[in-house]
């Protein structure tokens, strides 16, 4: 198991990796909608905070060689379900075509007080 780290992308805010390499498959840690650069929230809005974690997340995977197209597997966590439609058109944004397996759950509450949080599964080329 490798650990996959870019400077790019927010420092792990617990004793986890922003993502490992397991022969071949990218395993990412979820992603808060943190700013790198403060290690805080970009904005307290779902929006502002939905398109952090893509941008956060698309770091990490070109730090592994892969990007959104390599994506085989997606886990969303958001606090309000209410919230959904406007997930869907900005995950649609970030993968264009590409149409990997994914759930979405409601959760009580998220780490910094986030809006939604997102984890994937890729296999890298």
């Amino acid at each position: 198991m490798k650990r996959v780290h870019t400077a790019d992308a927010p420092e792990a805010i617990g004793p986890y990796s922003q993502a490992v390499d397991l022969d071949g498959w990218l395993f990412t840690s979820g992603q808060v909608g943190i700013d790198p650069a403060t290690g805080e929230l970009v904005a307290d809005d779902f929006e502002s905070q939905a398109r952090q974690v893509l941008k956060n997340l698309g770091r990490v995977l070109a730090a592994s060689g892969c990007g959104f197209g390599d994506v085989v597997r997606a886990t969303v966590y958001v606090t309000d379900l209410a919230d959904f439609a406007q997930l869907n058109a900005l995950y649609a944004e970030a993968m264009a075509d590409h149409r990997p397996a994914r759930s979405t759950v409601q959760v009580s509450a998220l780490p910094k007080g986030g809006k939604v949080e997102i984890d994937l599964i890729a296999r890298i080329p």
